[in-house]
């Protein structure tokens, strides 16, 4: 076995490959670039090296800067993790060229994987179902188009060498299909410098399921059970779980028997998935992952193997020392992928500091996370904070016991989803097991709703405010506060839209109650009074008796906003001030802004162009996904202040519009 293990990864990922490199005694090196040289997964490893500014093509993706890393630190092995250069088999080529070892398969099956329309033709070869489409070499886009239509609607178009969902975009009707061509061609240009495209029959409410694979080099192959990972937002994967459920049995083993057979197929050595559409009648073969995949925390879990670790052995030489037959997969396991995103605004991503990363302390939770309280989520790489994973004798109980890890962890500082993940975890669709890879469209309006506060939190909010008594801010204001005699201490706040007029009511010094009017009660004009008994305030929890009940939250306070995690949900409170009030520019101006750093990748109107309400004005990639800016009015664009290329930080207006009319 090797001793010197370099990691050619960040985030989560580098910090569990950390993880089993320490316990199998190895030392773990680490590289970073520049965003992240105070991140995580540099803090966790033994050695750290920089090895390039924040962009990946100049650090992550540099394979000349991870060579040079590998000689100084004499590491005599890599893992490259997932995403990046897992699937890289120049990069293989590479490390094997200066004697290092690979922690993967070797280059000719990467390579015959790695590119999907060969990757079909060899599933096909080895008897594996595989969807109908187009997979030709030709590749102009005049040509794709007339294959699409001949192929017929819908359909799926996907980066021919991608992965990871990336780049994928489905066409309903005709009118969809150039653009989504071009913009398929541009993320796959961008993101794997290949912009070949690939097309196939769309089946739109089919499950994803997947068999993890596990190989050695003396020609041992076996599978290590399969997986569903049919809840997918862009087609990103968000919820994953082992076994798959409601498969028919004889299915379950024509799949499992299928994966063994691709993996045979191109010789396969390492750990690897291969991944299957299922329409309720038949499965299909998609693509093969020549690497660890994220959620191999799920197969962990109900087999009780290390992925990592055996990856690390098979690298170094040693055969799987046990057989088919001796996989034992007990329970279920569901994996929940905790993104910095915002899913009230169509899932953009979030950027900054985490102020705060707290966990629920459970025994049968598992938390991967890349991330720490104080740390900085770069804006240049992908939104993925942690991922939460439970296990538990039966799929229903292991549900609801990650739906309440969710609704128990405290973030702030970025916009996170573990809220609403845990509301599809309590869906009907997804306990019945009838969720499929449409069931987020279909149901996201019913996931997006936002949590109102009770008129218990908002009495907690408006005690915090009153008790925390900061300077140089507006919620340091005691307004009429007189000793011993009943005082009004008045405010307004903000929460998931609605505004609320507050007064904390004090006697003898201390709040005795506070009185609540506006928010969705606005139906009943009387106001709402809160009475307050027993409030106690100490390292980031406040409690109180209210209305006679005990109640208690944790809280985080910020210049002008409360974060407060109450029962199941997190309120953030903003106070009403106009020092505070946001501008908003396509009132003000007719301006759009970028609320957070990207690249341009298209610019689709012109100067003195006529647009309608949510018609395409441009295309901003951030954090490795594309994002639509559209019209919000009816109007003329009156100026374009970025090219494609260029780079536009967080905040800059965009384009100007001028109102229809105006």
């Amino acid at each position: 076995m090797f001793r010197r293990l370099l990691i050619a990864n960040r985030g989560e990922i580098a910090c569990r490959i950390a993880r089993t490199a320490r316990r199998m005694g190895l030392t773990s090196i680490a590289v970073y670039s520049d965003a992240d040289a105070a991140a995580r997964h540099v803090r966790m490893a033994d050695l750290a090296v920089r090895i390039g500014p924040p962009p990946a093509g100049a650090s992550y993706l540099n394979v000349e800067a991870l060579m040079a890393a590998a000689r100084a630190t004499g590491a005599e092995a890599v893992h490259p993790g997932y995403g990046f250069l897992a699937e890289s088999a120049r990069f293989a080529r590479a490390c094997a060229a200066v004697g290092l070892i690979f922690v993967g398969p070797g280059p000719e099956a990467i390579e015959s994987m790695g590119v999907k329309s060969q990757a079909k033709v060899r599933a096909r070869a080895a008897g594996v179902p595989v969807l109908p489409g187009y997979a030709g070499e030709r590749q102009d886009l005049a040509h794709l188009e007339a294959e699409a239509l001949a192929a017929g609607l819908p359909l799926m178009i996907k980066p021919a060498a991608g992965g990871g969902g990336k780049g994928m975009h489905v066409v309903h009707e005709a009118t969809q299909l150039r653009a989504a061509l071009a913009a398929a061609r541009r993320l796959a240009e961008s993101s794997f410098g290949d912009g070949a495209l690939l097309i196939e029959r769309f089946v739109p409410a089919a499950r994803h399921v997947e068999v993890q694979v596990l190989a050695d080099a003396q020609g041992h192959c076996i599978h290590l059970g399969d997986r569903d990972c049919s809840i997918q937002r862009r087609h990103q994967k968000l919820i994953e779980e082992a076994p798959a459920p409601g498969l028919p049995e004889p299915l379950r083993t024509r799949l499992r028997t299928a994966a063994v057979q691709v993996a045979r197929a191109v010789g396969y050595c390492s750990a690897g998935t291969v991944e299957f559409l299922y329409d309720g009648r038949e499965f299909y073969f998609l693509e093969m992952n020549t690497r660890l995949q994220v959620e191999h925390t799920v197969t962990e879990a109900v087999t009780g193997l290390d992925l990592v670790e055996w990856q690390l052995r098979i690298a170094a030489g040693d055969a799987l020392p046990f057989t088919q037959e001796q996989i034992d997969i007990r329970g279920h396991a569901i994996e929940a992928r905790v993104c910095a995103e915002d899913p009230v605004r169509e899932f953009l991503p979030s950027a900054g500091v985490l102020r705060l990363a707290e966990w629920p302390n459970d025994v049968a939770l598992r938390v991967d996370a890349g991330f720490d309280g104080g740390d900085t989520v770069p804006d240049a790489y992908d939104s993925l904070l942690a991922k939460m994973i439970v296990w538990a004798p039966e799929r229903s109980e292991a549900a609801r016991a990650l739906a309440a890890a969710l609704e128990h962890t405290h973030l702030a500082g970025v916009r996170s989803n573990e809220r609403w993940l845990s509301r599809i975890l309590r869906s009907d669709v997804f306990m019945r097991a009838q969720h499929s890879v449409a069931t987020l469209a279909e149901h996201a309006g019913a996931w997006l709703a936002p949590d109102h506060p009770t008129d218990a939190a908002i009495a907690l909010a408006a005690l915090l405010v009153y008790t925390q008594g900061r300077s140089r801010n507006p919620w340091s204001a005691r307004d009429g506060f007189t000793p011993n005699l009943m005082a009004a201490f008045e405010l307004e706040i903000a929460a998931a839209g609605m505004t609320y007029r507050l007064t904390v009511q004090c006697q003898g010094g201390e709040p005795s109650g506070v009185l609540i009017a506006g928010g969705p009660s606005n139906a009943c004009p009387t106001p709402r009074l809160v009475a307050v008994a027993e409030l106690s305030e100490s390292a980031g929890w406040i409690a109180a008796r209210l209305d006679a009940l005990y109640r208690r939250a944790r809280y985080l306070c910020e210049e002008t906003r409360v974060h407060l995690w109450f029962e199941t949900a997190h309120h953030e409170f903003e106070l009403e001030d106009a020092r505070t009030s946001a501008r908003d520019p396509e009132t003000v101006t007719g301006g759009l802004t970028t609320p957070l750093p990207g690249v341009v990748v298209a610019v689709n109107v012109a100067v003195g162009q006529a647009v309608c309400s949510g018609e395409t004005l441009m295309v901003i990639e951030a954090m490795k996904m594309e994002h639509i800016i559209r019209a919000p009015f009816d109007g003329r664009v009156t100026a374009i202040h970025f090219q494609p290329g260029e780079r536009v930080p967080q905040g800059s207006d965009l384009l100007a519009l001028a109102r229809a009319g105006a």
